[in-house]
């Protein structure tokens, strides 16, 4: 194979990779976002335009928002057990978490 159709070929399958990549990325939030109304929204406003289902219970917004949440805080949380908490327990696959916490971390103002 000449030196230049190799080049050109590694070239177009970098560019199909990061392509793909990031349109994986980008489905994150979106995943986790439908995850959040099946699971969450029963209790938390999710989404804008949503209403509160409950009172006293923050946002998923509000949650991003706070200055102690973080990647880490969201799963430590989000994988613990809730005794103390009004909030109940419940099963996530990893997938799902870590979708979840990309999605409340997508809704964090800049």
């Amino acid at each position: 194979m000449p030196r230049n159709t190799l080049f050109l070929l590694i070239a177009v399958t970098c560019a199909a990779l990061s392509t793909l990549t990031q349109s994986l990325a980008d489905d994150k939030p979106s995943a986790g976002r439908q995850v959040a109304m099946e699971i969450c929204s029963h209790c938390h406003r999710v989404a804008d335009g949503q209403l509160a289902p409950l009172q006293n219970v923050p946002s998923f917004a509000e949650i991003a928002n706070r200055s102690s949440t973080t990647a880490s805080s969201l799963k430590v949380f989000l994988r613990s057990k809730h005794k103390r908490k009004r909030m109940p327990d419940f099963i996530m696959s990893n997938s799902d978490i870590e979708d979840v916490i990309t999605y409340i971390l997508s809704l964090k103002q800049q």
